[in-house]
């Protein structure tokens, strides 16, 4: 599905949230809130949710990253149901912070070399309103910097012949933990899928 589905005709969904194993797969901090009073949170939907997750896991700073489902309606959803598009989700990455070893604007210069954000409803291979490029902010401060970025990233790819940004960049909405499976995937399963892929433009940042 390509275009966003309206909230009456999303999926009712369910009241029970997902399970969560304890710790992070890969660095074996706590997955589950409340974090350590010094750290913030950081979400973005660019493609699919396995290489986007493993961008962030890498990255001094970074205490934890979580996969799920955000800015959408139905609550508590499946991955098949977001897939189906019904549900008006984007899947998205949870990125658990240390201010002070890494700041909000290089996590966001790794979301802008990361995927292609012209794309609208699709990255690369993957199409769909749930690969939508979006960056879903905590603060004023955090929002303030997304737009900031964006029009920074607009006027680098307008001078090298890419078109107009697509990114939605609006007030991050409830996250809904992904099924097992698929947190950390890409750890658990080196050689699985990943169609996500720069377009070699770097972000300046300021």
């Amino acid at each position: 599905m390509f275009e966003m589905i309206s909230k009456e005709q999303a999926l009712a969904g369910r009241e029970e949230c997902i399970a969560l194993p304890e710790k992070h797969f890969v660095n074996q901090n706590i997955l589950a809130a409340p974090y350590p009073v010094n750290l913030q949170k950081a979400l973005f939907g660019l493609g699919c949710f396995w290489g986007a997750e493993r961008k962030f896991w890498e990255t001094e700073g970074v205490f934890i990253t979580l996969v799920g489902y955000s800015s959408g309606y139905t609550p508590n959803p499946t991955y098949q149901e977001v897939c189906s598009g019904m549900t008006g989700h984007n899947e998205v990455v949870l990125v658990v912070f240390d201010p002070d070893k890494i700041s909000y604007e290089s996590l966001l210069k790794i979301f802008w070399e990361s995927h292609n954000p012209t794309q609208g409803m699709r990255q690369g291979n993957d199409r769909g309103t749930q690969y939508r490029s979006g960056i879903y902010t905590y603060s004023k401060e955090q929002h303030e910097l997304a737009v900031k970025s964006k029009n920074s990233y607009q006027e680098l790819l307008l001078a090298e012949g890419f078109s107009e940004i697509t990114t939605e960049i609006i007030d991050a909405s409830e996250f809904y933990a992904a099924e097992e499976y698929h947190q950390q995937y890409l750890a658990k399963n080196p050689g699985g899928y990943c169609g996500l892929g720069g377009i070699g433009i770097p972000f300046k940042e300021s």
